[in-house]
Formats: C-alpha cells, structure tokens, sequence
C-alpha cells in the first residue's frame, strides 16, 4: 500500500513540475523569439530582405532556440511546481508519508531527465538543421553576392564563381578570422565559357589579403588546358572577410559532428580548436549539466512557507543558476587562457554543484 501510495506521489510531482516547465519554457523560448523578430524588421529591404525573410528566419531558429533555454526552464519550472505543491501543503503531507526530500528531488527530475533526451535529440537534428537555412537567409540579407547552400557557400568576385565547402572560424591573437576550408575558384570569360579552375585545401585572410594554400590551377585556352600546382597562392579577391565572418555559424549552434569534424581539422593542421572544443563539450554535457542543476536548485523548495516565502527561495534558486552559469564561463574562459582542457573546465562547476548538493541532502534529507 505503501509503495502505491509513493508511486502516485511521483505522478503528482511529475506531473505538477511538467506543466510548469513547459509554461516557463514557452514563456522564455516566446520571449526571446520575440525580440529577434522585432530586430530583424530593422533588416527589411536590405539586398531583398522581407517580411516573410523575418519570420522564416525566426521559425527556422526556434528549435536551437528551445534547446538554448530548457536548462533555465526546467529550473524555474520544477522550483515552481514543487512550490506550489508546497503552498497547498501537498509537500509537507508528502514529506509526513515518509517520502523524503531527495526522493521528491527525484521524482521531479525524472520528468525532467525524459524531457531532456528529447531536447538532446532535438539539439542535435532540428536546431542544427533550422540554424543552417537561417544563416543562409542572414547570409543574402548582409550581400547579394553571397550565398550559402547544402554544398557550402558561394560568392561572386566580379568575373569569378568562388565556393567553399565550409568556413572556421579562427581566433589568431587579438582578432577573429574566417578559414575558407575546401575552396574553388571558377573564372569565366565574359561570354561565360570557363577560363580557369583554382582548387586549394583552404585559404586565410592574413589582414591585408587573401592567401590559398596547396593550389591546383587549370587555365583553358585554345591549345588545350594547362595545369600549375603551388604551395601558397595570393588571392586576388575582393571578399570581405568581415562579412565572410558574419555568415559563419556560431560553434554553440553547430550538432556534435559538425563541431567533431571541424575540430579533427583543426588539430589536423595543428591550430588549436579552441571556440570549436569548448562548445562540442558544452553539448556533450547538456543532459547532465542540466539535470545536476535542477536537482542542487531543489532544496530552494523545501522549508516552511513562514519562513521568508517561497518567492525569496525561488529567486534564490535563479540567483545559484545564474551565479553557476557565471562560474562555468569564467572556468571555461580560464581554461582556454590557460591550457586546462575544456572537458575538465565544464565539469568543474558540475562537480561543486554536485558536492553541495550532496551535502544538503545527507544533513537536511
């Protein structure tokens, strides 16, 4: 009777703490939705940019957007739904049946944990996937002679038809660049027969100009086609590297493999992946980083009601997330300053989280 009694209990919790969380999630996710659509109206008639640009733009981000903010809604919303069990005394009569204050934790989390493995699958299909297409439209938005497709980006310089398989972003000392990976270049005549086709593994902007490396030429004239191959190449290009790294995606929003696939490059030509190590850990660690949070947030539920109100317990709670969210950034940023891995710079706030709340728990549970 017992073990029936505790099994509704765990419904109750879940299914309290799962409406307020979706409510705070629709809230904060609308919210922020909201305020890019009114800046993107401030783009419309740039290079064609129109209403329906706007709103394409903001359907296509709202799945990554949804992802960015599950771990603040589902704080906010399981501290909410325990504290409204606990304004109607459900949380004390639960705590009276013998139920204890790390298992009704628990159960709130567990709603919170199956929610997750959506938003992870989510994070790493449809965000990634909406994101793309919604680069292109800010990529066409910023010039009309740039593009960016399935098979990477295209620009027009002129007479020549320039592609790119994708571009990196790169931090070299104190400025942001952009490394064109994969590069060709089609120059036509101006009756459109081809003229010249450059192929390079990459090519950089060192400030002044543009430099390709491991360039293939073929030139096609009327004795028949001829074929260079050398090291390093200027590029005559009139491309606008700071435009080019408006357009590249930022690294949080790529999926695992994408970031992978851009790190294994980077330590391939011996840069560092920096930005791209940084936030492919931030990714693998969502689901635990999220359900570690939610859980230390907890004990911010519990308590007499008399004593200070639940409002100041949940403002609290919002205040160790926030204080958290700050604390994994400055350890992040340390340890790229400093050489720490990024895998031990996310875990290390975890791992205070974790300590504390086993604390409360063992003395107060």
């Amino acid at each position: 009777m017992a073990t029936l009694t505790i099994k509704r209990a765990d419904r109750l919790i879940g299914m309290t703490v799962l409406g307020t969380l979706l409510l705070v999630w629709l809230v904060l996710t609308g919210f922020d939705a909201l305020t890019q659509f009114v800046r993107q109206l401030g783009n419309i008639g740039k290079n064609g940019f129109t209403l329906y640009d706007a709103i394409a733009y903001i359907m296509l981000t709202v799945p990554r957007r949804l992802y960015q903010m599950f771990s603040n809604a589902a704080l906010i919303g399981g501290l909410l739904g325990l504290g409204s069990l606990a304004a109607t005394g459900e949380l004390t009569a639960l705590r009276a049946a013998g139920m204890s204050k790390l298992r009704i934790a628990a159960s709130a989390a567990g709603v919170i944990a199956i929610l997750t493995v959506g938003v992870v699958v989510m994070g790493e299909t449809a965000g990634p996937y909406g994101d793309q297409h919604a680069q292109a439209i800010q990529v066409r938005m910023r010039s009309s002679n740039l593009g960016a497709t399935a098979s990477g980006l295209w620009a027009r310089d002129g007479g020549k038809i320039i592609n790119a398989k994708s571009a990196i972003a790169l931090q070299e000392e104190d400025r942001t660049t952009v490394k064109l990976v994969d590069v060709r270049v089609y120059t036509f005549t101006p009756d459109g027969q081809v003229l010249e086709f450059s192929h390079g593994d990459s090519a950089i902007h060192d400030g002044n100009r543009w430099v390709m490396t491991n360039v293939r030429t073929t030139t096609l004239d009327e004795k028949g086609t001829h074929a260079t191959e050398l090291a390093t190449q200027t590029w005559a290009s009139h491309l606008n590297p700071h435009v080019l790294e408006q357009s590249v995606i930022h690294p949080e929003y790529l999926s695992m493999a994408d970031l992978r696939r851009n790190m294994r490059y980077l330590e391939a030509n011996g840069q560092n992946p920096g930005a791209y190590a940084v936030a492919f850990w931030g990714r693998a660690l969502f689901a635990v980083n999220t359900l570690i949070l939610v859980l230390c947030a907890m004990p911010f539920a519990f308590g007499s009601l008399r004593s200070g109100g639940f409002g100041k317990r949940l403002f609290l709670g919002v205040i160790m997330a926030i204080g958290w969210y700050f604390l994994q950034g400055a350890m992040v940023n340390f340890g790229t300053v400093y050489g720490l891995p990024p895998l031990l710079a996310n875990l290390l706030p975890t791992g205070l989280l974790v300590i504390g709340a086993l604390t409360y728990f063992r003395r107060f549970g």
